[in-house]
């Protein structure tokens, strides 16, 4: 079983990181959240307003929505590790520059060694661009991708859901899938 101590020293490490310009405007380093033995890692894009302010990812209208969503795969939150690419926020919320991508990879890779999870769930463009530069979220989103012993699932962000309805079906049939792969193994 991981060591819970080890994502405690990751997250420490975060709170207190200067790596990139983004710990000058921060009020609260992100480092994530869930139990080291996490079946399914959750990596988003950068934290907002909201998880700046609390320290916490998901926790505005796209943590009500991944909620939801979680649940269509048969998952609660407590369930699953959640993080971002990024562990502070953007100033205003754009997305984060490959700088302050780079400078917090190291701490993304050493939380996916420690929870070692089934399936890594990557949110949005920014979070599957980290793992497969070159790739589309359009014609990846919900297919199961393996590498270097992990199974990456990319799905549109689901604060995409607030501001395109469109992908709502999309997302929702994208975690549903994510449920059955979970339940045959």
């Amino acid at each position: 079983m991981p060591s819970a101590e080890g994502l405690e020293g990751i997250a420490a490490e975060v709170r207190v990181c200067v790596l990139c310009p983004l710990s000058k405007t921060r009020k609260n380093a992100v480092p994530g959240e869930g139990p080291s033995d996490a079946p399914v890692m959750v990596v988003g894009e950068a934290p907002g307003a909201n998880e700046d302010q609390q320290g916490r990812p998901f926790v505005g209208s796209a943590g009500r929505n991944l909620e939801d969503l979680l649940s269509r795969a048969g998952l609660a939150r407590s369930n699953v590790f959640i993080t971002n690419v990024v562990k502070c926020r953007p100033p205003g919320n754009r997305r984060p520059l490959k700088g302050e991508m780079d400078a917090c990879h190291p701490y993304l890779r050493r939380q996916l060694e420690t929870i070692k999870p089934k399936f890594v769930v990557l949110l949005g463009d920014a979070a599957l661009k980290e793992f497969f530069p070159d790739s589309s979220l359009a014609s990846l989103h919900g297919k199961p991708t393996k590498r270097g012993g992990l199974t990456f699932v990319p799905m549109y962000h689901p604060a995409a859901m607030i501001y395109n309805r469109s992908l709502t079906q999309t997302l929702e049939e994208d975690f549903t899938k994510l449920g059955k792969l979970l339940r045959s193994g």
